[in-house]
């Protein structure tokens, strides 16, 4: 056929269905190289990783836990296992494993979890659930061994005797004279133990007391922007709420960055548990509050709060990108197609960011961590624009879940 001879409206019609036909090819092959691109950052990272925990695993005496590092003067910081960071290292090795099935790393992973496992008794706080489930429940996970579930299920028999009935919450902290039965917004995390444990043959009543506490955490905890206090103090015995402020935030009404991750990553999971679209309507909140915020910078890692002062010259927290990265990911799998663009096109530029030379170490530095710039607790001086071991952990999961979900 003869295109010239063709009446014009044919004309028209043919050369619409042409350039509508090479707008989607087009919108096809980019949307393939950046899938393409995506895959091989995963593959680059958690090679890298691998190597890096390497020199991490051999600068930690084998019954600690690394902490954080400090380059001004070369030093490894670690813990005992009590703290309640030490689920994380071992968990970062098993999310390692998973990816590179480096039989290394696995029995790196082995070593520390032995070493963590009397731990499953402990009750001084509420971090049963980061010490255990983010270590043993990665390990039950993705091993399928079965020895590791006891300990799991002890770990959940151990944070339940948290539980104040009166107040409907779980006690983070014990009593101190700052506080007489705080409960921090940390404490959604460990919810998913108790959740866990009773979805998979364990007692009942754990599922019960986390929905308690989400449900008391959902009416004390928030403000009308959707923003999270770090911590509101019960009184144990009434539940009255006697007063809200901060340990770690800027002051007592600013939003601390990783505690705004916290409570989107908590709720959202909390969801994935009970399917209560109040959890599921309040993640999605929080993920605008944080999306949308003024102070969010271009590359969207957070400074260390929201309302931080001297805001652009201050610190960053790559330890709260990390965890908002990884929440917004799961809340993608439970939003709209308009809405799981916005989550997981965030997520993806966080992510970029933590993967580059801004953020990532070179090599055989940082203490064998892999993020910098990362804030533990800057109004106690605490843990400033270094390495994090939850920074890793929730990086990790992050780059797990994009790959499972989205590539």
């Amino acid at each position: 056929m003869n295109y010239t001879s063709l009446p014009n409206p044919c004309k028209k019609l043919l050369f619409a269905i042409c350039f509508l036909a090479t707008v989607v090819i087009a919108h096809a092959q980019k949307a393939a190289d950046e899938k393409e691109a995506m895959k091989n950052l995963l593959d680059r990272q958690f090679e890298f990783a691998q190597k890096q925990y390497q020199l991490l695993a051999k600068n930690t005496p084998a019954d600690r836990m690394p902490k954080t590092y400090y380059a001004k003067n070369n030093k490894l910081e670690t813990s005992d296992t009590k703290w309640w960071c030490s689920g994380f290292y071992p968990g970062s090795l098993l999310y390692i494993y998973e990816y590179t099935k480096d039989i290394g790393t696995l029995k790196e992973a082995e070593k520390r979890l032995a070493v963590l496992e009397k731990e499953k008794h402990y009750t001084g706080n509420h971090d049963l659930g980061f010490m255990m489930f983010c270590s043993f429940g990665n390990a039950y996970r993705i091993t399928g061994n079965a020895r590791y579930k006891p300990t799991i299920d002890t770990a959940a028999a151990s944070l339940a005797t948290r539980y104040r009935p009166a107040a409907s919450v779980i006690q983070s902290w014990n009593s101190s004279k700052q506080w007489k039965g705080p409960v921090i917004i940390d404490n959604m995390m460990n919810l998913e133990l108790l959740a866990w444990v009773s979805d998979h043959g364990g007692d009942p009543k754990y599922k019960k007391i986390a929905i308690s506490h989400a449900d008391t955490s959902l009416k004390n905890h928030f403000r009308s922007n959707y923003s999270s206090y770090h911590v509101v103090d019960y009184d144990m015995t009434t539940g009255k709420v006697l007063k809200r402020g901060t340990a770690q935030g800027a002051s007592d009404e600013s939003a601390w960055s990783r505690g705004q991750g916290w409570g989107l990553y908590g709720y959202t999971m909390m969801y994935r548990f009970t399917k209560n679209k109040h959890y599921l309507n309040l993640a999605k909140n929080i993920a605008r509050f944080i999306i949308n915020h003024p102070n969010m910078p271009a590359d969207q890692i957070p400074y260390w709060d929201f309302n931080a002062p001297n805001i652009p010259d201050t610190y960053r927290d790559a330890s709260a990108a990390a965890v908002i990265a990884s929440g917004l990911l799961e809340l993608g799998q439970y939003a709209t197609k308009s809405e799981r663009k916005l989550y997981v096109g965030t997520a993806k530029k966080m992510i970029i960011s933590l993967s580059s030379d801004a953020y990532t170490a070179k090599l055989g530095e940082n203490g064998g961590f892999l993020l910098m710039h990362s804030t533990g607790a800057l109004p106690l001086k605490s843990e400033v624009d270094v390495p994090l071991s939850y920074a890793d952990y929730y990086y990790l999961e992050a780059l797990m879940r994009y790959k499972n979900w989205y590539l």
